[in-house]
C-alpha cells in the first residue's frame, strides 16, 4: 500500500498513551523533561540548551517542535505527562519515516516507557506504509544509542557535522533505521519487552 502520513490521534498501549501534543501541555512537559539530565544527552540542541524555567521552556519548545510537519506526541503514563515523541520526516514517495524529539522524565528510564512508545509509534507507520523508520541520536549519547540499539534498529553510520549545538559545536549524528523486512521481528522483541514489565 502507498505509504500516508497518518493524521494524528490517540495511541493507547497498555502502559502508556500517546496523544497529540498540545502548546496547552508544554507547563506539565517541563515538569517532566525540564532537568539538565534530560539536555545533558543531546536533547534541544545539548546541555547548553538547557532552559531553567517554565517560561523559557515554553518559548523554546514552541518553537523547536516541527509541529506543522510532523506528528507530535505527548506521552502519558495514568495521568501524568511523562514526556513526549514525534513520527515525522514524511517522505511518502521514498516510504520513509523518522522518530525523533524524544525526551522523558528521567524516573521513566530504562522502564516500559520507552519500547512501548516506540512500539505504538512505529506499528502507527509500518500500518501507513512506510517502508524505513530513521531514529537518531547525538554520536556522543551513549545512553540513547544502546537504547535505540535495544529496540531492534540496525545502524547505518555517522552523519559527521550535521547539527550545531546550542552551544556551537557540532554534533555528529548516529543514524538506525528499522526496515519493513525487519518489522515482525523488532514488534515480537518490543511486545515482549513491554509484557516482562507485567509479569
Amino acid at each position: 500500500m502507498p505509504a500516508t502520513r497518518p493524521a494524528p490521534r490517540i495511541l493507547e498501549g497498555r502502559w502508556v498513551r500517546l496523544a497529540p501534543l498540545e502548546f496547552a501541555h508544554l507547563p506539565d512537559l517541563f515538569a517532566a523533561i525540564g532537568t539538565p539530565e534530560v539536555f545533558a544527552g543531546g536533547y534541544g540542541g545539548g546541555p547548553a540548551g538547557y532552559r531553567a524555567t517554565e517560561a523559557e521552556f515554553v518559548e523554546f519548545a514552541t518553537g523547536y517542535y516541527a509541529w506543522e510537519r510532523s506528528n507530535v506526541y505527548g506521552v502519558w503514563q495514568g495521568d501524568r505527562l511523562v514526556g513526549t515523541s514525534t513520527l515525522g520526516d514524511f517522505e511518502e514517495h521514498n516510504e520513509a519515516a523518522h522518530i525523533g524529539s524524544t525526551a522523558y522524565a528521567p524516573d521513566t528510564w530504562g522502564g516500559v516507557v520507552n519500547p512501548e512508545t516506540k512500539l505504538l509509534l512505529l506499528t502507527e507507520a509500518f500500518d501507513h506504509g512506510f517502508g524505513r523508520v530513521k531514529l537518531q541520536a547525538d554520536a556522543l549519547n551513549s545512553r540513547s544509542r544502546a537504547a535505540i540499539l535495544k529496540l531492534g534498529a540496525q545502524f547505518e553510520g555517522i552523519l559527521r557535522r550535521r547539527i550545531p549545538r546550542a552551544d556551537g559545536s557540532w554534533r555528529d549524528t548516529a543514524v538506525y533505521s528499522i526496515l519493513i523486512d525487519e518489522w515482525p521481528a523488532v514488534r515480537s522483541g518490543l511486545e515482549a519487552r513491554v509484557a516482562s514489565f507485567s509479569a
